[in-house]
């Protein structure tokens, strides 16, 4: 069957963020992401999932670990099982890309929580 965003699962997350299942299986997930500028996630890991960001439009900032990467159209970025990660829309126009994990993500997500002495300014 052909898919695309007309007739894929939609779900909403975050502030106004879209996603859309192209691929949804236990071994393989595949989502197509939209984010509004300014739109950001939380920090948080996968205990059993490996995932890589795939940007087909936009500018993304992703932050694997310690060190923030900035990807843009065509680029891409592999996060490891176990990685603390997340991504934010910092620039000017909607931020578009591909999460492709393996296994699927849904149901194995850690959130990171800030500290007290940490502020999400950003």
């Amino acid at each position: 069957m052909k898919i695309s965003l007309h007739n894929a699962e939609h779900y909403k997350w975050g502030t106004n963020c879209d996603g859309w299942h192209l691929l949804k299986s236990s071994s393989l997930s595949v989502i197509q992401e939209r984010m509004p500028e300014g739109s950001m996630e939380i920090a948080h890991f996968h205990s059993k999932s490996q995932q890589l960001f795939y940007v087909l439009s936009g500018a993304a900032a992703i932050q694997v670990g310690d060190e923030t990467t900035i990807l843009t159209s065509g680029e891409c970025i592999h996060v490891p099982c176990g990685a603390t990660h997340s991504i934010a829309n910092k620039g000017t126009q909607t931020l578009e890309f591909l999460v492709i994990s393996g296994p699927m993500a849904h149901g194995d997500r850690s959130n990171i929580e800030l500290k007290p002495d940490e502020s999400d300014t950003e």
